[in-house]
């Protein structure tokens, strides 16, 4: 069923075009009196189609146009008006209306036209052809990029791969370009496929459904997304993935693009599930002063018992690849004794695994602070910034990242993991000349087989 705003602030044209445009049982209609309301309709809700009278007081369509381009709302709008001005019509459209139609001037309203034009106005929107922003623009936009990334028409055909792409694809240009069908996906894939491309306009619960772990999604802006595939060879791997829609000066979808990266080195550990249910929260954790003041803890930490629940959570998450017990199994030893570092961090590792990261950085820490000198907890909140600082783009992660691996490698020189950590995001930063002495210093460790393992606490438990 389709959704739509109709804006208009006489009370018997909104009645009669609500129930004119709900007769089909197609379209369901919220009905509102001014613009102002309507723009704070649209801070907490989204709607297929807008249908705005012309003459509005206060703040009338042209500007309530303006003001809804100028926030990057690309709603099709409809201005539906008894305003029958040539020079309306024309500062409708060129201010981003989707369609000009008069109301008529008498009670019989063209509310049949009114429909067409709204299932157009959403047809045309996801599969409509370009208009304002050329091939050639859209061309140019992919094949300026440095990125491994490529773009698609609203038909699905590919109308850009660029050179970065050929070389992570393995495919030329000319194998791909015009064609459609879900082509591109193969080399990633190996088979022809959905992406993430095509799923731009898709709820993040349905982007999740479809497998991806899903970092950041924009209304009708780019989506951040990692992924597991197969290669054409068999060969699995890692994908981060990019997938930005593209409109013209009209505000008419037009073509998506999508940046790709392999990242399985990176997200090796990462758990990418089909349906996604809330984590427990740090609130669910008794905070130091209530454990502190509660004489059952402290009966049940002589007892050891925080250590049961904490070999309990090793169990499910190493052996039985269960985090969210995990987790559930962690909380219940931190309600016991909250000043275990090891028990915060396996459960920023089950977090991160299950794609918490906000909440994962947040056990790590606390379990730094606990043990400032702990390579392996260290070394879990290194990996952890790295991974968010690739996700999303964010070069303070990264560099927070090397920073604690370089903690890593003073506290145990010979650690090969470290060394190469530090390599992977120098060369994320740019600074790839830097990265070399890092690689080359594990590889050194490598081939001296001097390469000193993290200690693992939870292998005492397995």
């Amino acid at each position: 069923m389709l959704s739509v705003m109709v804006v208009d602030d006489d009370p018997a044209i909104l009645e009669v075009t609500q129930l004119a445009l709900e007769r089909a049982h197609e379209i369901s209609v919220l009905p509102v009196s001014s613009s102002r309301e309507a723009l704070n309709v649209l801070q907490k809700s989204s709607f297929d189609v807008i249908v705005l009278d012309y003459d509005l007081p206060e703040i009338n369509g042209i500007e309530f146009l303006k003001i809804l381009r100028s926030k990057g709302d690309v709603t099709p709008v409809i201005i539906f008006t008894g305003v029958g001005r040539e020079h309306a019509a024309i500062a409708a459209l060129n201010n981003g209306a989707n369609f000009f139609l008069q109301k008529g001037e008498n009670t019989d309203m063209p509310f049949v036209e009114l429909q067409r034009m709204i299932r157009h106005a959403v047809d045309q929107r996801f599969m409509g052809k370009a208009k304002g922003l050329t091939r050639k623009i859209v061309f140019d936009l992919i094949n300026f990029s440095l990125d491994a990334e490529f773009a698609i028409d609203p038909d699905g055909n590919v109308l850009a791969w660029n050179r970065a792409i050929e070389q992570l694809s393995g495919v030329p240009s000319q194998t791909v370009s015009d064609k459609g069908n879900f082509v591109y996906a193969e080399p990633f894939f190996g088979k022809r496929q959905k992406m993430l491309i095509d799923m731009v306009f898709f709820s993040e619960d349905a982007i999740r459904k479809a497998r991806y772990m899903v970092i950041s999604k924009e209304k009708n802006g780019p989506v951040i997304a990692v992924t597991r595939a197969r290669k054409p060879d068999g060969t699995e791997w890692t994908l981060w993935m990019k997938a930005t829609p593209l409109f013209d000066n009209r505000g008419e979808f037009v073509a998506a693009a999508c940046i790709i990266r392999d990242v399985t080195s990176t997200f090796k550990d990462v758990s990418i599930e089909e349906e996604v249910t809330s984590t427990p929260q740090p609130s669910t954790v008794a905070s130091n002063n209530e454990t502190e003041g509660s004489g059952s803890s402290f009966i049940d930490r002589i007892l050891g018992k925080a250590m049961v629940q904490y070999k309990e959570g090793v169990n499910l998450y190493s052996r039985a690849r269960n985090y969210r017990g995990a987790v559930e199994a962690f909380d219940r030893a931190i309600e016991i004794d909250p000043k275990l570092p090891h028990v915060w961090n396996d459960r920023g590792i089950c977090l991160r695994t299950m794609g918490d990261y906000d909440e994962a950085l947040k056990s790590f820490l606390r379990a730094v602070e606990l043990a400032p000198g702990n390579a392996e907890i260290l070394y879990e909140l290194g990996e952890t910034l790295e991974q968010m600082g690739v996700m999303q783009m964010n070069n303070k992660y990264l560099e927070a990242a090397v920073e604690t691996f370089k903690m890593v490698v003073n506290l145990l020189p010979n650690n090969m993991d470290s060394w190469n950590k530090i390599g992977i995001c120098l060369k994320e930063l740019s600074r790839s000349e830097e990265s070399k002495f890092y690689f080359g210093r594990a590889r050194d460790i490598k081939l001296w087989k001097k390469d000193t393992p993290i200690p693992r606490k939870r292998n005492e438990f397995l």
